[in-house]
Order: C-alpha cells, then sequence, then structure tokens
C-alpha cells in the first residue's frame, strides 16, 4: 500500500515535471522494464512454495528500483545542467524515495531471506 502511493506521488511530481516544460505527460511502454517484470513472472512461477521464492523476489523488486534510480539520477543530472532547480528538486524527492525502496529491499535479503534460501538450497 505504501508503495503503490508512493508511485501515485511520482506520476504526480512528473506530470508536474512535464507541466513546467509545457508539455503533456503521456505513458509509454518500456521494454527494459517489461524485461525486468517478466523476469519476475518466471520466479514465481519457478519457484513457488520454495524457500528461494523471497529472495527471487527481492532481486526482482531490486532490479526494477535500480533502474528506476538510475533513471530519476540521469534525470535529475539534465535538470540541474538545464538550469530548472524546481525540476531537479521535483526529481530529487522521487530519487530519494527510491533510493529508500531500495534499501528497505537490501534490508529483507540482508535481514535473512537470502541467507534461508541459502539454508535450504544446502
Amino acid at each position: 500500500e505504501k508503495h503503490r502511493m508512493e508511485t501515485e506521488a511520482h506520476v504526480d511530481r512528473l506530470e508536474e515535471v512535464f507541466e513546467k516544460f509545457g508539455k503533456a505527460a503521456r505513458g509509454k511502454t518500456c521494454p527494459a522494464i517489461d524485461g525486468i517484470l517478466e523476469e519476475g513472472s518466471e520466479i514465481l512461477e519457478d519457484y513457488d512454495g520454495a524457500p528461494a521464492l523471497d529472495a527471487g523476489l527481492v532481486a526482482a523488486a531490486q532490479a526494477v528500483e535500480h533502474y528506476e534510480i538510475a533513471r530519476y539520477g540521469t534525470l535529475v543530472a539534465w535538470a540541474e545542467q538545464m538550469g530548472k532547480a524546481d525540476v531537479a528538486a521535483l526529481l530529487k524527492e522521487t530519487l530519494k524515495e527510491e533510493v529508500a525502496t531500495d534499501e528497505a529491499l537490501t534490508g529483507l535479503g540482508e535481514g535473512g531471506v537470502n541467507q534461508r534460501a541459502l539454508q535450504a538450497a544446502a
């Protein structure tokens, strides 16, 4: 629920960014994210009921977060280079939330999910 609400806030910020450039925001399919999501679906299918499922899902979720972090980092840099401090601030807020989500996922992995998967595989 928290992540869904954050995602809605990210969309709102992106719409605001587009408005600041006098453009309409529009959705676009991203083949890279589609591929990452497909991997997540394969993990669900291949490891259903296995101890490694949680570790695999954490890894898949982190792949999405890392992609988003890379994209938002680039957008922040571009906004700063264009002298658009207001746009950079909006994008930095989203970037900060993406990094926090990634750190939370790392905590899950390091907090026992990965170890349980390894122990079950041994």
